[in-house]
C-alpha cells in the first residue's frame, strides 16, 4: 500500500499514515495494491470534515473496483476528529475498492450493493453513510488502543 499526506505537520502525517494502514489491514486484509492520497485543507467553505473520491483512471482489472484514492481532510479540526473522520473516509475507501459503493463519474449516481439509490435520499439515510458513520468511532478507539495511545488525553476530546 502507498500513502502519500500532504498539508499536515510531521506529528500529524505519523498518525495519519498509522490510521491509514490499520484501517486497511482491518477492512481489507487482503488488498495491498491501493494508494491513497490524504491532503489535509480548509473545506470550511465546503461544510465537511472530509471527502473520499475514487479515481476512475485507477480501475483495476474489475470493473468499478478503484485502486487509487484521494481523501480531503478539513484541517481546521483537532487531531482526534482529524483521525476520526479518516476512519470514516476509508470505510468509504473499503466501500469502493470491494464494489460494494459506486458513483457514476458521467451522471453522479450512487449503487450500493448492486442497486441504483435514489439521488433524493438524504445523507443521513443514505446506506454508505450509516455504515461509515457507524464505523469511524470504534475504528480510532481500536487504534488508539493498538498505538497504546488510549491513555493520551488529546485521543478522548472528542
Amino acid at each position: 500500500m502507498d500513502i502519500t499526506v500532504t498539508g499536515a505537520t510531521q506529528s500529524q502525517k505519523k498518525h495519519i499514515e498509522s490510521i491509514v494502514k490499520y484501517c486497511a489491514k482491518k477492512m481489507m486484509p487482503r488488498m495491498h495494491n491501493l494508494h491513497i492520497i490524504v491532503k489535509l485543507k480548509d473545506l470550511s467553505k465546503a461544510n465537511a470534515y472530509g471527502f473520499c473520491m475514487a479515481d476512475p483512471e485507477s480501475l483495476a482489472d474489475r470493473a468499478d473496483r478503484p485502486r487509487e484514492f484521494e481523501l480531503e481532510i478539513h484541517k481546521g479540526m483537532r487531531l482526534r476528529k482529524i483521525l476520526e473522520t479518516i476512519a470514516h473516509e476509508m470505510v468509504h475507501v473499503k466501500q469502493y475498492a470491494r464494489g460494494e459503493l459506486y458513483e457514476s463519474a458521467r451522471t453522479a449516481k450512487h449503487r450500493w450493493q448492486g442497486k441504483y439509490v435514489s439521488e433524493k435520499m438524504d445523507y443521513w439515510d443514505q446506506p454508505w453513510e450509516i455504515e461509515a458513520h457507524g464505523r469511524e468511532g470504534g475504528l480510532f478507539v481500536r487504534w488508539a488502543e493498538a498505538n497504546d495511545l488510549g491513555k493520551k488525553r488529546w485521543t478522548h476530546d472528542g
